[in-house]
């Protein structure tokens, strides 16, 4: 009998360690990241005349990448409402929410001074920094139960676990609102 593959591995572990609702936070979590770390090449790209990449405008004016992100979040909000439990569970459901939040997040700045300060130097590095760090860090604490089946099943160690403290405030910070492995989170 062949070795089994790290995915497999990872997909087994998924389904058998997370409920839907800590599935759900994952996959958020890791949308939010991939969506945040995507928008920020694309559009260092389109700054620097690289790629097939242009910014999107009508009639003259700019659509900022936020206004896509409050579409997403009106659609999860609407399945949130009115959707039954399965579609709102659903993986695709997540994808949403964590990329429609990573695009408003990525222009927070412009949000908040209500002007286009996307690349002032005045705070965006601490935005870029902090907001990465906030994605690897809860998508990590989303995918422990995961990649504790991993090193388990693989004869590793298991990773580590943060202290509560540290625990707690992650759990807070939850994007889909179930944090990995909280009671009653399915």
């Amino acid at each position: 009998m062949g070795k089994r593959s790290v995915i497999a591995d990872i997909r087994d572990a998924f389904g058998s360690e997370l409920d839907t609702g800590q599935q759900s936070a994952l996959i958020s979590w890791l949308a939010f990241t991939g969506t945040f770390a995507g928008v920020r090449g694309i559009t260092h790209a389109i700054r620097a005349g690289n790629g097939p990449f242009k910014n999107l405008s009508v009639g003259g004016e700019h659509l900022h990448h936020y206004m896509w992100g409050i579409g997403l979040l009106a659609g999860v909000g609407a399945v949130a409402v009115r959707g039954d439990e399965k579609l709102r569970r659903h993986p695709v459901t997540g994808i949403a929410y964590g990329s429609g939040l990573a695009l408003i997040v990525d222009e927070f700045a412009l949000l908040l001074d209500l002007k286009d300060v996307y690349w002032a130097r005045e705070g965006r590095v601490s935005v870029d920094v902090g907001v990465t760090a906030s994605s690897v860090v809860g998508s990590y604490f989303a995918a422990l139960p995961v990649l504790r089946e991993v090193a388990r099943k693989r004869g590793l160690p298991p990773p580590a676990s943060p202290p509560p403290k540290i625990r707690a405030a992650a759990n807070s910070a939850d994007p889909a609102g179930q944090a990995a492995g909280e009671p009653g989170s399915s």
